[in-house]
């Protein structure tokens, strides 16, 4: 099957093959930023099929590798699959594998020339992790990163805050190769419209840090919910969408309590969990695209890389100060399908008041060389920012505090050409 690449989608495919070539960058890795609904498999495809010797593709999840490995397949890109959740131990030109399957496997992998880390965002963490170790034992690989959300928790006696990947330790990345922005995809109806209903349910005031500033306490919204009656309020605005003939809706919870007590009272629906076995999450998952379950409510499971074009509805249950998982949630519903004329999203816990309308996030460089990288809503800065300091942000978004005077970032179209690039070529 033939597919004919978007014009973002051959820029980026023509500047990573570029940046992986250049053997003055050999001992550099960059990263792609390629937002939900951008295609990222269809990028990976022509990626490898242009390099110059075997590559090794990482994916998060057995789910999502499988799924990858079905779109390779029906873009003619048949791959080797490398995973022990699939009793699959195949090495080829192009190779699709979890972390966890290889990571004592260096060796059988020493051929590799380039590897490729599907959501490398999750890839690495403070103190280094399965992929770092399993990297040590191919030193001369160069490495690709592709992620729609390029930053990473960072803490310290100050706080928490999101700094983009090129700016985290351990340091893996270097240089963004390419940055495909949101508003591309929508000007291009690549991404269904969203509609916003915001509901004022949880007293976001009421709720109280951890100790490393990253996140809520569990104690804090768990009393949070039980004066507002939260898990009723929130049945309450899953039936309303039903009620309004919504198809397909997709509930994200923080415990499994209220993911429980929804699919009870909620007829029709059913919840997933870490624990659900994989043979009852596939069942599920199957009921929900086919229509016969209406709801489904999860917690942690379906947020990233869950592929439903026909999904209509999120309903934003989850009170986080990641924008990570706020990105993440929303993502799941912006593909556009012909059985859908928006995508709405309920938000019961003022993520949209804090980070702003996914559609409006843009990555603007900053710096000498254009290699400091910040994700703005607006002219708000939401990463390089403390989360503490996000809060009262949020208040000003909302209109009930006065705005502070700061510069605004200068405009970026995610066209221009990488620093790496425009100095190699002599362009100014």
């Amino acid at each position: 099957m033939s597919f004919t690449l978007r014009s973002y989608q051959q820029a980026a495919v023509d500047a990573s093959v570029g940046y992986l070539h250049d053997a003055k960058l050999a001992r550099r890795h960059g990263i792609v930023v390629a937002p939900t609904g951008s295609g990222k498999s269809l990028l990976i495809a022509n990626i490898v099929k242009r390099l110059d010797g075997p590559a090794l593709v990482f994916q998060p999840t057995r789910e999502i590798l499988q799924q990858n490995a079905d779109k390779l397949a029906a873009y003619g890109y048949p791959s080797a699959v490398f995973s022990a959740a699939l009793d699959r131990r195949e090495i080829g030109t192009i190779t699709l594998a979890t972390i966890g399957s290889v990571v004592n496997h260096a060796a059988a992998f020493e051929r590799v020339r380039y590897v490729l880390i599907d959501e490398c965002h999750a890839a690495l963490s403070p103190k280094g992790g399965q992929y770092l170790d399993f990297l040590d034992g191919l030193p001369h690989v160069r490495i690709l990163g592709l992620t729609a959300t390029p930053f990473r928790l960072a803490s310290n006696s100050l706080g928490s805050e999101l700094r983009f990947l090129t700016r985290t330790r351990p340091r893996l990345f270097r240089d963004v190769v390419h940055v495909t922005q949101v508003d591309e995809l929508v000007r291009g109806g690549y991404w269904s419209p969203l509609a916003y209903h915001e509901e004022q349910v949880l007293p976001r005031e009421r709720l109280k840090l951890n100790a490393t500033g990253a996140d809520y306490t569990d104690a804090s919204v768990q009393l949070a919910f039980a004066e507002v009656g939260f898990v009723g309020r929130m049945c309450d605005a899953v039936q309303r969408q039903l009620d309004a003939g919504r198809k397909h809706v997709l509930v994200f919870t923080r415990f499994v309590d209220e993911a429980r007590r929804l699919a009870a009272q909620i007829p029709g629906a059913a919840y997933v969990t870490g624990e659900t076995s994989a043979f009852d999450r596939a069942g599920i998952i199957y009921g929900f695209r086919t229509g016969r379950i209406p709801v489904v409510a999860n917690v942690g499971v379906l947020s990233v890389g869950f592929d439903f074009p026909e999904l209509d509805c999120v309903v934003l249950a989850r009170p986080s100060i990641s924008l990570a998982v706020y990105y993440q949630q929303v993502g799941r519903a912006v593909r556009p399908h012909p059985g859908k004329a928006a995508a709405h999203v309920v938000d019961l816990v003022g993520l949209v008041r804090m980070f702003g309308n996914v559609e409006d996030l843009v990555l603007r460089p900053g710096g000498a060389r254009d290699d400091l990288w910040t994700v703005c809503s607006g002219s708000r800065a939401l990463t390089n920012v403390r989360f503490d300091e996000l809060l009262p942000q949020a208040a000003v978004a909302a209109g009930t505090q006065p705005l502070p005077l700061s510069p605004s970032p200068r405009k970026f179209t995610g066209r221009r050409m990488p620093h790496w690039l425009r100095k190699k070529r002599g362009t100014p």
